[in-house]
């Protein structure tokens, strides 16, 4: 574990390399979705990732990356690396074997790569199949990495509290049977307290990143509930980083971010669904105790498992709901303001 976690720090480093040493060019394109009571960007040339999400007046909650204006979407090949653009995107797992199943990079087949992410997922242009003022349709690239063939929508409830709808399918575009599952990744600003519900401590496996630089992280539970603190790191430490797998008690996530709530609800699957390389849900935090701007914290969600025949398709969603909060950046607060939250959308906790 320790030499993955090292090699996946050599990766991201060249990866800002790289990205610095490309040149500026004009934002990457957007679709905004807007129905008074809730604005959404999506950038269909960068997968269909979401680079925006808030309420009407408040800035974004996500955390994206520089890259969204400075970097050209590339065009994906199999030699392609990650480019920090971040913002929510669509993953397939698992990811032990994203590099594995593939004739196009024989390099990271025999390396049994865990990075980067399939760069046709990533950076497939995507092309529009409907649009409008409340909902976007998105018809994915075939990918000779995974062996699919992603579409996304988004559609707006139109009413409050203020909704989103994601669905994502992925179709086998293989002569033969592909083993995926489809793996929703939302990332919020590292800093940011997320809420998961959570029946008994041994449903939250916690994996500590550690390095020179990083401590592991500091996990908080109770009443059901499971949390990331932000507790300083230990002398000659820089901050905090490391990942959670969780088996949720509910089918939900709660984020607050830039003065709002972000309410991620899904389907709860059975644990044998889920492969065991991973949890339903995801946490992954990597922290700056001296840079709130830096790092970021991701929202993982996975669907079941699948093996595809060619032309087999498989489904997932989610739905978001976003609220104002006002209040102080406390736990306790915070807690308060998530029950009221719940108990709005018909989930008690």
């Amino acid at each position: 574990m320790d030499r993955l976690v090292r090699r996946l720090g050599r990766l991201c480093a060249l990866s800002a390399l790289a990205l610095l040493a490309l040149p500026a060019v004009h934002a990457t394109e957007r679709v905004r979705l807007d129905d008074g009571h809730l604005q959404v960007d999506i950038a269909p040339a960068l997968g269909g990732r979401i680079v925006h999400l808030s309420l009407p007046g408040r800035p974004n909650l996500l955390k994206v990356g520089e890259a969204v204006a400075n970097v050209a979407p590339p065009v994906p090949t199999a030699q392609g690396e990650n480019i920090p653009y971040m913002g929510h995107e669509l993953w397939t797992g698992a990811q032990s074997r994203w590099w594995l199943d593939q004739d196009v990079n024989p390099e990271r087949r025999a390396a049994a790569a865990v990075w980067p992410p399939d760069p046709f997922l990533a950076y497939g242009r995507n092309r529009i199949v409907e649009r409008s003022s409340q909902a976007l349709v998105l018809e994915g690239v075939d990918s000779p990495v995974s062996g699919l063939r992603a579409n996304q929508s988004f559609r707006l409830s139109g009413r409050a509290p203020a909704t989103l709808e994601l669905g994502a399918e992925a179709v086998n575009v293989r002569d033969r049977g592909v083993r995926r599952d489809l793996w929703f990744n939302t990332r919020l600003p590292a800093g940011s307290r997320v809420f998961v519900p959570v029946a008994r401590p041994a449903d939250a496996r916690l994996r500590a990143d550690e390095d020179a630089t990083f401590a592991g992280l500091v996990a908080w539970g109770e009443d059901g509930l499971y949390s990331l603190q932000a507790d300083p790191p230990p002398a000659g430490k820089a901050g905090r980083r490391g990942k959670v797998f969780i088996a949720p008690a509910a089918g939900w996530i709660a984020g607050f971010s830039a003065g709002q709530l972000l309410l991620i609800r899904f389907e709860r699957q059975p644990d044998t669904a889920i492969d065991p390389e991973h949890g339903q849900v995801e946490l992954y935090q990597q922290w700056h105790a001296g840079d709130p701007n830096a790092g970021l914290m991701e929202l993982e969600v996975h669907a079941p498992m699948r093996t595809l025949a060619p032309g087999e398709t498989m489904r997932a969603g989610e739905t978001w709901t976003v609220v104002p909060y006002d209040g102080p950046d406390t736990l306790e607060a915070q807690r308060d303001a998530l029950e009221a939250a719940l108990r709005d959308v018909g989930l008690a906790h």
